[in-house]
């Protein structure tokens, strides 16, 4: 029913947030991690929204982006965990987090979530193993860490990963050994090549 809403931001509790459109306040339920990436109140605020319906009432939970907000659906549909529950998971766990704790079959990591049992953490890993690719989590990474690095590293890390593709591995194999080193700005091709080829090893 509502894609998202946009207005000021009114009002910020702990876990909801009041957001006027045309004069009417809205109420939305928000995870931890949403709050302290707000706008200052009375700035205006995107909140890409999710209606949920139960019999005797109507609830509003929102997140700032639409990544958030997947994957806040996704979860709904894993028999035992409930809008309660998704927003318990994404105020302990941001996108990316989870999205490596589904890859990695780490149940002890997403059971840390208020409300969520070991066993609801299984259930959860298991229904969502099919929609996360490891491949996507590791490209994702790379990303970030490439962005947080400087030109120049950024280059030598990108000859590091042409040479290793050109020696016959796949780009995918070349991205994830090269995002298991801590890359220094004092680092060459050639010192990255050789870790790289160590890494290999635990492919």
């Amino acid at each position: 029913m509502y894609s998202y809403i946009k207005g000021t931001l009114e009002e910020v509790y702990d876990d909801r947030v009041v957001v006027e459109n045309n004069g009417i306040g809205y109420q939305i339920e928000v995870p931890a991690t949403v709050i302290g990436r707000l706008p200052a109140g009375g700035e205006i605020v995107k909140i890409f929204t999710y209606l949920h319906v139960k019999e005797d009432c109507f609830s509003l939970f929102g997140f700032l982006s639409r990544d958030e907000l997947n994957l806040f659906k996704m979860m709904l549909n894993v028999s035992g965990i409930g809008p309660k529950g998704a927003l318990g998971i994404l105020s302990t766990l941001t996108p990316d987090q989870l999205r490596v704790a589904v890859a990695s079959d780490d149940a002890k990591t997403i059971a840390k979530s208020p409300g969520i049992g070991s066993k609801t953490a299984q259930k959860l890993i298991i229904e969502l193993k099919d929609k996360i690719k490891l491949e996507d989590v590791i490209d994702h990474g790379f990303e970030q860490a490439i962005v947080a690095q400087t030109e120049t590293t950024a280059k030598v890390v990108s000859e590091a990963i042409e040479a290793l593709t050109s020696l016959g591995y796949s780009l995918k194999e070349a991205k994830e050994v090269v995002s298991m080193i801590e890359i220094t700005e004092n680092m060459d091709v050639e010192t990255i090549l050789k870790a790289s080829l160590k890494n290999m090893a635990f492919l």
